[in-house]
């Protein structure tokens, strides 16, 4: 089978929506070239350095690649796509350059060159993210370990905004809590809900591609007993008490749905909310305080949010 690579040049602001508009258009996973990742500074506790090549970087922006079916469809769906980007303007996000540019792939070369980009990394005290094809030990004896194939949707989790929401779940989650996962994605933030002693976790999503990925994702792992996946729209019909509802979708959606998340939430219950864009912040910090939620713990990242909000 022939595929088509589409890359295209953005910034980092538009990377998480224009890799779901990617996935939703058919594409298994991407590739993400971001030029910060040869100059920003890491923290030792966040996993392996590696040596990183300056000519597989753009000069500027962020440039995402993903691979698509060469069908009589094609050029149908590289217009959807466009137009769908074009859209996240009217959400106040900025796509920068859109450069998108078309070529063609055999499938040998498809199916292993993302995975020079994906190696085992450290992201919190506890978690460490393995690609399922990597052998790796773990360092330490509570060290946790989860593994994804980006293969099938959604990416590594090391984006930082899953890293910020893994991170406040490490701090927050405690034996036998309840939690929601609400845009569940791969299905990272059930997983680690799991293995740090929650003893139930519901995950959802609209996307039935979506359910499917976290579904294996969750087998991987082995922790089917204890989360359950399945579609839905936010918490449409979700009944609570829960302790915890995590959330790392965009903040438009957040808003959609803090009065939801404060009728599911236990008294006093913890509301975790990312993938949000810095110029977002006071408009989603406001909405959760007008949901009767006080704001515990602002976390950044990068140009990424992150609030711990308690419900009042």
């Amino acid at each position: 089978m022939k595929w088509s690579e589409i890359s295209i040049h953005t910034t980092q602001e538009a990377v998480e929506p224009i890799s779901n508009i990617l996935h939703e258009a058919g594409a298994s996973g991407v590739v993400i070239e971001d030029l910060f990742d040869l100059t920003k500074e890491r923290e030792q506790i966040f996993g392996e350095i590696y040596q990183l090549n300056p000519d597989d970087y753009p000069e500027e922006g962020v440039i995402i690649k993903a691979y698509l079916p060469v069908t009589s469809f094609l050029s149908e769906t590289v217009d959807e796509i466009k137009e769908a980007i074009n859209g996240l303007l009217s959400f106040g996000i900025d796509i920068g350059y859109n450069k998108v540019t078309i070529s063609e792939v055999n499938e040998e070369e498809w199916a292993t060159a993302w995975k020079k980009y994906y190696h085992p990394v450290k992201i919190s005290e506890k978690f460490t993210i393995v690609p399922t094809w990597e052998t790796y030990e773990p360092v330490s004896s509570d060290e946790l370990i989860i593994e994804l194939d980006p293969g099938m949707a959604f990416g590594t989790g090391t984006h930082p905004t899953t890293v910020l929401c893994i991170q406040a779940l490490e701090r927050t989650v405690q034996k036998n809590d309840r939690v929601i996962d609400v845009g569940t994605g791969s299905g990272v933030l059930s997983i680690a809900s799991a293995m740090l002693g929650a003893k139930e976790v519901s995950a959802f999503d609209l996307d039935t591609v979506a359910v499917e990925s976290a579904s294996e994702n969750v087998k991987l792992n082995k922790v089917e007993q204890i989360v359950s996946i399945s579609q839905n729209n936010l918490l449409a019909n979700v009944q609570g008490p829960v302790d915890v509802i995590v959330a790392n979708i965009l903040a438009e959606i957040i808003l959609l749905f803090t009065n939801d998340a404060n009728r599911v939430l236990k008294q006093g219950g913890l509301f975790i909310t990312s993938g949000i864009i810095t110029a977002k912040k006071e408009e989603v910090k406001e909405g959760l305080i007008a949901a009767n939620f006080t704001i515990e713990e602002t976390v950044v990242m990068e140009d990424w949010v992150a609030f711990i909000a308690r419900k009042n």
